[in-house]
């Protein structure tokens, strides 16, 4: 078995920050992604949501393997470049088209407003992208010992993939696995994951390893319901989601209620037809234009919508904000009026973006509702509102204090990530159990819960905690 190390820079005692090296016996790496921490997560090296700095030597870094675009995943490449990083950034075709939309935004929020700055750094990132087809081997490292990897779809979000990784070493092989983010089947849009062959190691993650999801005909009759209920107070209902991925899935169910429901009344005087859809996201709306010009992507069931002659990202109820003033205006008129509206903006753990000022205005008031669709994340202000405003407790954002009034809802459904049952399925496809599976990417109770249970399922396999 040829000799190698795997290391974990972040996604260890929590979900965010993933970053996970991995060394051949002369020292050579591979990086399979580059994310950010945020809320109380932290690194071993001391990295956090406030200290982005590359905190480990990169001059051994052959390649970046990227297995979707999220930002907790890719959000510290510019800081990877800027320690020294001169290989390749290896990853799926539509990630190749997304991922600069990411970290252009990355680079405005959190890095510089310098117009010539940015381009620059993006023009460097554009150079050093290198899309990959599904299923295809490439080699990153030609020697002894050597390396070659392949992506397979993922179902996480367009583009995602998880990574397949040959150590190869005279006449030897060791495969090891890094799952990225799993997607659960059927989700909206995006063809299912492709089972793998088979690994020696697994490097997989435990998001809700401790969970069932709802089925997805369940979660859209709930998402109906909520809405529904909410709208019975005329009030506004917010949803905080991730620019790409779970917003255009949101839209594409939604489309699909109205599409079925458009004259259903919803709140008096009003029907399915006559509510807006806000979408408040300059981001979100340049991810929604990227799947849509994607759509070759998709999967079977979105690509007959569209030869019916629907659009489940561009419908008529949708409204799409840009400019911050309109924003505002917005805002103001929903917490004064109350008109329901769904409102979808960003951040998915309300820890920055427009939501935020949605949630200042008007969470105070019970008219509203607050529906999350997404994992919210320790010492995010999304865990302490999803936690603490059914109690009628209260948030702190930006440093001050906001009772919660507004009704607090979660659909745990709509999360893109692979529940306890997908996870289990995911080793079970393959022909042979693999010798050992790293558990990461998880709260600690979410890993012991999955852990247990592959135990249980596959007693050859040595099940560990990264």
């Amino acid at each position: 078995m040829p000799a190698y190390d795997i290391k974990h820079h972040g996604a260890v005692d929590g979900v965010t920050g993933s970053c996970h090296e991995l060394t051949l016996a002369d020292g050579r790496s591979v990086l399979i992604d580059c994310g950010p921490f945020q809320g109380a997560e932290a690194s071993a090296e001391g990295a956090g949501a406030k200290r982005l700095q590359i905190e480990f030597p990169v001059a051994q870094v052959q390649a970046l393997i990227v297995t979707h675009v999220h930002i907790d995943h890719v959000g510290r490449i510019p800081y990877l470049l800027a320690a020294g990083f001169r290989g390749p950034i290896l990853c799926s075709r539509a990630s190749a088209e997304l991922l600069p939309l990411v970290l252009e935004d990355a680079l405005k929020v959190g890095f510089t407003l310098d117009k010539a700055l940015i381009e620059r750094v993006l023009r460097l990132l554009r150079g050093r992208i290198k899309a990959l087809d599904y299923g295809e081997w490439h080699v990153v490292i030609d020697a002894d010992p050597g390396l070659r990897i392949r992506l397979q779809p993922a179902g996480h979000i367009l583009g995602s993939a998880y990574v397949e990784c040959d150590v190869l070493q005279v006449d030897d092989r060791c495969r090891i696995l890094f799952s990225g983010d799993l997607g659960p089947p059927d989700t909206p849009l995006l063809p299912d994951p492709k089972p793998p062959d088979d690994a020696d190691v697994v490097v997989l993650e435990s998001t809700y390893g401790d969970r069932r999801h709802e089925d997805r005909k369940h979660r859209a009759r709930r998402l109906q319901a909520i809405v529904e209920h909410a709208f019975e107070n005329r009030g506004s209902i917010l949803i905080p989601a991730f620019s790409i991925g779970r917003t255009q899935e949101l839209l594409y169910e939604l489309e699909g209620i109205i599409h079925a429901h458009g004259q259903r009344r919803v709140a008096a005087g009003l029907s399915w037809d006559d509510i807006d859809i806000v979408l408040d996201s300059p981001l979100a709306a340049d991810f929604t234009a990227g799947y849509r010009r994607l759509r070759a992507c998709w999967d079977e069931e979105a690509k007959e919508r569209l030869e019916a002659g629907r659009h489940p990202l561009a419908f008529e109820q949708l409204l799409t904000i840009d400019d911050h003033a309109t924003h505002q205006r917005m805002v103001d008129y929903l917490a004064r009026t109350a008109r329901p509206a769904v409102v979808i903006a960003a951040s998915g753990m309300c820890a920055g973006g427009r939501i935020v000022n949605y949630l200042k205005a008007m969470l105070g008031d019970p008219r509203h509702d607050v529906l999350f669709v997404g994992y919210q994340a320790a010492g995010t202000p999304g865990r302490d509102i999803q936690r603490y405003g059914p109690r009628g407790g209260y948030v702190r954002l930006d440093g001050r204090r906001y009772d919660i009034r507004a009704a607090v809802h979660t659909l745990g459904g709509y999360s893109a990530h692979a529940d306890q049952a997908d996870l289990i399925r995911f080793i079970a496809q393959m022909r042979v159990e693999p010798r050992q599976v790293i558990l990461v990417h998880g709260d600690h109770g979410a890993k012991q819960a999955l852990q247990s249970e592959l135990r249980a399922r596959f007693p050859v396999t040595r099940v560990m905690i990264g």
